[in-house]
């Protein structure tokens, strides 16, 4: 399918809304409108992003080139910006049933990494919609612990820990995060599509909030002989929580993990983890390096963090 991409201010979002007035149509979420034409289907974003996707596509955009705000500096550079690839989702993303997948807890110094891979059914979908499932980034931990639980029953999913010791032993054999980040996904999404099989639920495609090039994320696999061997699609968006309610509720019930497995560190250890890499968390890391020595600090951080070198300091 052809697709062209503009950028353009709220001004121009605006005019292109009612000027496809008669074409609208229910917009996946995280867009401003979707429009349907003949040859072309048209999707506005808040961002300011206008996806034209069908065989139209170069006609309908070349009708607005002309207002459109300046290209982004990586684009005129020759490199790609973290959106522009060909496994963006289509415009009827919100209609579909995917498989949605999400990871947490990477930015965090101690702790584990979370991923979790989500099946909803259209009936699922339609029991959550007031529950307010959404980034779990955007909701406080009290509110996630109230909605993982009910979301534990209403969905198929694969929770996937990798532990801080696991983590350091594949980071110090050269693995970086995107890599162990791929192999998670990967592994998380190829056990709901077998639950899905075995219980014969249906699915349109699979989701991934982007955290890297598709091209690359395919490469970290192929580095593990692992492969994309599914005739069903493979999306990838950034913030793709905001678009579909599978990665969504994915986001919510890695989060939830994460907050268990970081009440069983601080139970373990006996002294309080602060969340993210910041100045508490070099307090906190200082102070279990002082009580309870280097080989605790190891085996609940993520040791390659520049957190370590301040703590040893």
């Amino acid at each position: 399918m052809s697709h062209e991409v503009l950028k353009v201010n709220n001004e121009t979002l605006t005019k292109l809304k009612n000027y496809y007035i008669a074409d609208l149509k229910t917009p996946p979420q995280g867009a401003v409108f979707s429009a349907k034409t003949k040859d072309c289907t048209i999707t506005g974003y808040k961002s300011g992003k206008v996806l034209f996707q069908g065989k139209g596509a170069s006609l309908e955009a070349g009708k607005w080139t002309s207002i459109a705000t300046s290209v982004p500096k990586a684009a005129s550079t020759g490199k790609k910006s973290v959106d522009e690839h060909s496994y963006q989702p289509p415009s009827n993303v919100s209609s579909l049933i995917l498989l949605g997948s999400d990871e947490t807890g990477t930015g965090d110094y101690f702790g584990p990494m979370t991923v979790v891979c989500a099946h909803l059914s259209k009936e699922q979908m339609k029991a959550i919609e007031s529950w307010g499932v959404r980034d779990s980034k955007m909701i406080n931990d009290t509110t996630i612990r109230e909605i993982a639980p009910r979301l534990v029953k209403q969905c198929t999913y694969s929770l996937l820990v990798l532990k801080n010791e696991k983590y350091n032993e594949l980071q110090e054999r050269g693995m970086n995060q995107g890599q162990m980040k791929a192999m998670l996904h990967h592994q998380a999404i190829v056990n709901v599509m077998k639950k899905c099989d075995d219980e014969s639920f249906t699915y349109d495609g699979v989701f991934i909030d982007q955290f890297v090039q598709p091209d690359r994320y395919f490469e970290y696999l192929k580095v593990k002989g692992k492969s994309w061997t599914s005739k069903k699609p493979l999306y990838f968006a950034t913030k793709a929580e905001n678009i579909h309610p599978s990665v969504a509720a994915a986001s919510i019930l890695a989060r939830y993990s994460f907050l268990n497995e970081m009440e069983k560190l601080e139970r373990d250890i006996g002294l309080p983890l602060p969340k993210g890499a910041g100045p508490k968390v070099d307090e906190a890391a200082r102070n279990i390096l002082h009580l309870k020595g280097k080989e605790t600090l190891y085996r609940c951080t993520k040791w390659h963090f520049a957190n370590t070198k301040k703590a040893m300091k």
